[in-house]
């Protein structure tokens, strides 16, 4: 009787520390400025009409908003940072189909994943070039709600980083078409967390890699006679 032989799975060590946090914080950044952004741009009517001392609700949801936004930067600039010094899975090659074996690497992801025209696709330990360039779009947008969003700021405050971005308003012409882009922005955020959701999931279930877990602890597994160098 003819018996398969268990494939030999390798622990491999994917995401750094840094990468881990980064994308916790970042998770949290976004949900915050989520919920708080949504309720600026569209206030919650009170049935009561207590002292004006007493409603400063709006502006302790304002104040959230721009902590988080600090915070939200600097957790940016370190993960710009760590593209740089970081691992092969972190280097910020990974997000770009430089070469020619990424750019099959992102057709090879297309056919298998959204046109499940192929059953089998290439392997990859860290990201692969379509969840790569996905994540370069999404700091690209981020980019963008960090110029228009400190624009913003910039009216209301003397800081003199805010100052820096004081140049932002007059480039889009008024306060309020900046506010339009800004708020509207928010929502390529909303519907990027519903996919990036389902993905994970969908991969941690079909691939049973560890997908999920690998951004808490780091780890990921794969069959030994599967494991390929990734391409940058």
């Amino acid at each position: 009787m003819n018996t398969l032989a268990a494939p030999n799975y390798k622990r491999i060590y994917v995401w750094e520390m840094p990468v881990r946090l980064f994308h916790w914080v970042n998770a949290l950044c976004i949900t915050v400025l989520i919920v708080t952004g949504y309720l600026i741009g569209h206030p919650l009517t009170l049935f009561r009409s207590p002292e004006a001392y007493q409603q400063y609700w709006f502006g302790t949801v304002r104040f959230i908003h721009f902590a988080f936004a600090y915070l939200f930067l600097f957790n940016f600039l370190m993960r710009l940072y760590w593209s740089f010094v970081g691992n092969r899975f972190a280097n910020w090659r990974t997000f770009l189909p430089l070469k020619k074996v990424q750019r099959h690497d992102l057709m090879d992801v297309l056919t298998v994943d959204i046109l499940q025209i192929k059953e089998k696709g290439k392997i990859s330990l860290g990201h692969n070039m379509l969840a790569g360039l996905s994540y370069f779009c999404l700091f690209l947008v981020g980019i963008f709600q960090i110029l228009t969003g400190f624009g913003l700021y910039a009216a209301m405050s003397k800081s003199w980083f805010a100052g820096l971005f004081a140049w932002v308003v007059p480039l889009f012409g008024s306060d309020g078409v900046t506010r339009v882009w800004h708020h509207g922005a928010m929502w390529f955020f909303i519907v990027f967390i519903v996919v990036h959701i389902y993905i994970v999931f969908y991969h941690d279930y079909v691939e049973g890699r560890g997908t999920a877990s690998s951004i808490v602890g780091g780890w990921k597994f794969e069959r030994e006679d599967r494991i390929k160098p990734d391409s940058f």
